[in-house]
């Protein structure tokens, strides 16, 4: 391994974490709870619903807030300073990410729910599943790329850069790309109500994140930062996201008894998109002779989506009965399973691509195997 991939590896593996490794477990567990919660004990999620100021639950917002906030606290802005070190990777991915992404995200959800499935799905609710993937398909993965970056062995300073680029570009370009796919599909999203999002779920976990990772590292060092705050603060963001989706499916317990088939019918449109943009990702670094360990981790970013600001943005625009908060969750719930299977497409093919010094890159052995975190 490079000294990047090595210095990466620790905090990876831990955030992958038993969390990360069983996300979609802890996501069913949740689903399952939530549709307890609402069926046997109503009065509770009904109670939390009344907390809100503006139409904004305080409660959700707070979870989400939870999420979110220790993502932003890992970002080093700083970074983008190196954005000249692999500049046809970060033109690759950013390119992707947001003049491709959210363009296939809607053409192909809105052919498999409005088209395909329209005699298994009621319009109405299939613009709301609709609206969901948008969401999805406008948000790129941010905190568990570094996880599929250590998982193929990635360039750990490039996938850095990566993130902190998307991150920025988020700020100006989430709200106008979603606005504009809901307006396409005649779905009526005021201006306000997205901006109010942005500031709520991007701005301010930005801000705030971008403030503390500069006060904490100036009175207690950058390694106290890395191996004693973040690790603290770990627990933080799946604690929010699974308390977030039991209060969700608390609501959309009902909908789901009655329809169960359609988290399967809003999964298909989601796993063909992830895939599609992986392998254009991949396969554009591949004719361009971008080193696998650049790669594999741009590949990771854009075939990912950053679901908890999907989440938040489908709370806050349609609400937590939606079918968009709805669709969302099921993004959550395929997201583990299919990037395994695309860490594993990455790691089977590196041979394909030229290492970091310009020869062909070799396939991990036992000892890096990357389903063995360390």
């Amino acid at each position: 391994m490079t000294a990047n991939q090595e210095s990466q590896s620790p905090t990876a593996a831990e955030g992958m974490g038993l969390f990360g490794r069983f996300l979609s477990l802890w996501v069913a567990l949740a689903i399952v709870a939530g549709v307890l919660l609402g069926q046997f004990a109503p009065a509770i999620p009904e109670a939390l619903s009344r907390f809100e100021y503006a139409q904004v639950s305080i409660p959700v917002a707070v979870l989400i807030w939870a999420m979110i906030f220790p993502m932003m606290v890992q970002i080093d802005f700083t970074s983008i300073l190196g954005v000249r070190r692999q500049p046809k990777g970060l033109a690759i991915t950013t390119t992707v990410n947001w003049l491709i992404k959210p363009f296939t995200m809607f053409a192909i959800a809105w052919f498999f729910l409005m088209v395909v499935f329209a005699p298994l799905i009621p319009e109405e609710k299939a613009s709301e599943y609709l609206a969901g993937a948008i969401l999805l398909g406008a948000a790129p993965c941010t905190a568990m790329v570094f996880v599929w970056s250590y998982l193929t062995r990635g360039d750990a300073a490039y996938t850095l850069v990566q993130v902190a680029l998307n991150d920025l570009i988020m700020l100006f370009a989430f709200a106008p790309i979603v606005v504009f796919l809901l307006g396409v599909s005649n779905i009526q999203v005021p201006w306000d109500t997205v901006a109010l999002s942005v500031v709520l779920y991007i701005v301010i976990p930005l801000g705030a994140g971008y403030l503390t990772r500069r006060a904490v590292i100036h009175r207690r060092g950058i390694e106290w930062f890395d191996n004693v705050f973040m690790k603290r603060l770990a627990p933080v963001t799946p604690i929010g996201l699974i308390i977030t989706l039991v209060l969700l499916f608390a609501f959309q317990g009902d909908v789901i008894i009655a329809n169960p088939l359609h988290i399967v019918l809003i999964a298909i449109p989601l796993i063909l998109q992830t895939f599609l943009i992986f392998f254009i990702a991949y396969g554009w670094a591949k004719a361009w002779k971008v080193p696998h360990c650049v790669a594999a981790p741009g590949a990771m970013i854009g075939a990912s989506n950053f679901f908890e600001l999907a989440v938040a943005a489908a709370i806050a625009l349609f609400g937590l009965h939606s079918g968009a908060a709805l669709a969302t969750v099921v993004g959550v719930l395929v997201e583990v399973p299919l990037m395994l299977a695309l860490v594993r497409i990455a790691n089977k093919t590196r041979h394909h691509f030229p290492a970091a010094g310009g020869q062909a890159a070799s396939d991990p052995g036992p000892a890096d195997a990357p389903s063995s975190p360390r």
